[in-house]
């Protein structure tokens, strides 16, 4: 960690230096020959139980791999700091695939940095690549949304006041994905149940966190899950005002193991062991590729103690239709929570629709606003 940030401040003071040629002996460190540097950058801590770690866990596999190299930094900020990493990544270390992971290193840094680097990989998660951008980027993701209706699934059979709740960081498609999947697997159990979400506008920012998990609990909701990058504080505050909880990212079901009732969580080591393998043979990547849990990209954790038998049943009912493909999540006739007709009788989405990713709005039976 340390000689990473002291390499990235030294980038930082070399803007007159024009990239590996500049560095001269610095640059490209020797390697086995044959062999792979891959780089992993993280926004948060790598043991945050959720995004980051989701993503360390993989990382953590790809090290096992014969003849590969893996570097990681934690705690780069979405600013000018990810493209210095990602430029010391490359020229001190010789890391040829990079994967920094958070949203916002996408555009404009990875877009920025990528033209000046033709022979590295940047592989971002959850970005929208199109045509027009540069060739060695891509954009990777997992319908995880399928996890959330699951999530939902649970929480509607735990639910004793009908209000579910859900604290969110902020309004991205890929997030109201993951809210409208949570009420809709609820409505699933019984349609009058209802999701008040609080958007805290931050990834991480424990205070707030435990503000809207309280918030939410002093609503009546008594099952929450969340969508911030840490969901350790929402698990433990919610658990502690007596709320089932659903994870998200990674397990955390030994943060209040007899609460938990399941989670939806990132399965990166199968991407990430493709992308590896295909870059050692010499094979291309797809610049836009995306899963869910048929493909091994989401995985649900184990269904807690609290599950009851009629929830086990449809949770694994619904789990085996998603598995066999084809599954929607948005069927019409469905509004949304403000009145506008969303999708109208006799259509659906499909959780490979791209459609999705463009999501601006919040079903009906959502209580909050994303603006």
């Amino acid at each position: 960690m340390t000689s990473f940030l002291t390499r990235r401040r030294f980038l930082s003071t070399t803007a007159g230096m024009a990239g590996a040629t500049a560095l001269g002996g610095l640059a490209m460190p020797a390697r086995a020959a044959g062999g792979l540097t891959v780089g992993f950058i993280y926004v948060g801590p790598r043991d945050d139980y959720g995004y980051n770690q989701a993503h360390a866990e993989a990382a953590a596999v790809i090290k096992g791999m014969e003849g590969v190299t893996v570097i990681e930094e934690e705690n780069v900020a979405e600013t000018q700091d990810v493209q210095q990493t990602m430029e010391s990544m490359i020229n001190f270390d010789g890391a040829t695939l990079l994967f920094p992971t958070s949203f916002g290193y996408f555009n404009p840094h990875i877009l920025t940095v990528a033209p000046n680097y033709p022979d590295v990989r940047f592989e971002h998660c959850g970005g929208l690549w199109s045509e027009g951008m540069p060739e060695n980027t891509g954009s990777y993701f997992g319908y995880i949304g399928m996890g959330q209706y699951l999530n939902g699934i649970a929480a509607g059979h735990a639910t004793k006041t009908k209000k579910i709740g859900f604290v969110a960081a902020k309004p991205i498609p890929q997030v109201l994905l993951n809210i409208n999947s949570f009420l809709l697997g609820a409505r699933s159990v019984d349609p009058e149940i209802t999701c008040q979400v609080i958007f805290t506008g931050e990834w991480s920012m424990a205070v707030k966190e435990a503000e809207a998990t309280n918030a939410l609990a002093d609503a009546g909701a008594d099952v929450i899950t969340c969508h911030v990058d840490g969901p350790k504080v929402v698990m433990e505050t919610a658990a502690a005002r007596d709320c089932f909880i659903c994870g998200y990212h990674a397990n955390q079901s030994e943060l209040a193991p007899e609460k938990y009732l399941t989670g939806a969580e990132w399965n990166w080591a199968t991407v990430y062991t493709d992308m590896v393998q295909k870059t050692m043979a010499g094979e291309p990547i797809d610049n836009f590729v995306r899963g869910g849990l048929a493909e091994g990209f989401i995985k649900m954790s184990p269904l807690g103690p609290a599950v009851s038998d009629a929830a086990r049943a449809q949770f694994e009912d619904t789990h085996a239709k998603i598995m066999s493909g084809g599954f929607a999540v948005i069927n019409g006739p469905l509004m949304d929570n403000t009145g506008n007709e969303i999708a109208p009788a006799g259509t659906s989405y499909e959780e490979t629709d791209v459609a999705l990713e463009s999501m601006n709005y919040l079903v009906e039976g959502v209580i909050g606003s994303t603006s």
